[in-house]
C-alpha cells in the first residue's frame, strides 16, 4: 500500500447522510437509498447514516422569519434529530423521484427548515423516476441548493425506468453501471468534504 493510500485510509471519515426525500406511500426511494448507502460504506471515507423524511413530520406553515435570518429559530421538537444530523453531516447525498417535473413537497419542507445546516457543504444526488431518471428534480434542486450556499457535485446517479433495474429482493439487476457511478459521485463527495470540512473548522462560513 503506498503512503498516499495509508494516509487516506487513516484519515477520519467523513459524515454523510442520504435523505430521502419522498414521503408518498408505496414509495421506492428506500430501495435505492439502502442500495446507495451499501455503496457509500463499501467506499470506504464515509459514516454513513440514512434519515426518511417520512419519520420526521414536516410542517409546511413555516414561522415569520425565515431560518436564514434566525438560525436558531424553534422549530417542532420530532424535527430536532433531522436538525441535529443535518447539522453534523459533512456531506448529503438526497435520493429523489420526479413529481409533475420537479422533486417532492416534502423534500423542499425539508430544506425551508434549514439553512446554517446546508451551507458549506458538498451534496449530491441519486435520481430515480420513469423516464428521466429523476434528473428532471435534480436540476431544481441544484438551483436550490445554489441559493443555501451549498455546493452540488457534478455528478450523479440516476435510475430511468428504475422498476425494470432492480429485482424484488432490491438488488439491481446490472450493477455495473450504477455502481461505477457511485463511486466517481462518492470520490467528488470525498474531495469536496475534506476540503469544506477543514474549511468550515478554520474560519466559519460567512465570517470576515
Amino acid at each position: 500500500m503506498s503512503e498516499n493510500n495509508v494516509e487516506k485510509n487513516s484519515a477520519k471519515k467523513l459524515e454523510l447522510v442520504v435523505v430521502i426525500g419522498s414521503v408518498r406511500q408505496g414509495r421506492f426511494g428506500p430501495v435505492v437509498a439502502e442500495w446507495f448507502a451499501e455503496q457509500a460504506r463499501q467506499h470506504g471515507r464515509f459514516g454513513v447514516e440514512v434519515v426518511d423524511l417520512a419519520d420526521t413530520p414536516l410542517p409546511l406553515d413555516l414561522p415569520p422569519l425565515p431560518p436564514a435570518l434566525q438560525p436558531d429559530m424553534e422549530r417542532p421538537a420530532d424535527m430536532a434529530p433531522l436538525t441535529r444530523r443535518l447539522a453534523a453531516a459533512d456531506a448529503i447525498v438526497v435520493v429523489t423521484p420526479d413529481y409533475n417535473r420537479s422533486f417532492p413537497a416534502s423534500l423542499k419542507a425539508a430544506i425551508d427548515w434549514h439553512y446554517t445546516e446546508w451551507q458549506a457543504k458538498p451534496i449530491g444526488f441519486v435520481g430515480y423516476s420513469g423516464g428521466s431518471g429523476g434528473l428532471l428534480a435534480i436540476e431544481q434542486l441544484r438551483q436550490v441548493f445554489g441559493e443555501l450556499h451549498a455546493h452540488t457535485v457534478r455528478d450523479m446517479v440516476s435510475f430511468p425506468r428504475y422498476y425494470e433495474l432492480f429485482a424484488p429482493d432490491g438488488t439491481l439487476i446490472d450493477p455495473d453501471g450504477p455502481t461505477a457511478a457511485a463511486k466517481t459521485m462518492l470520490d467528488q463527495l470525498d474531495w469536496w468534504g475534506s476540503v469544506l470540512h477543514d474549511a468550515r473548522r478554520d474560519r466559519p462560513f460567512g465570517a470576515a
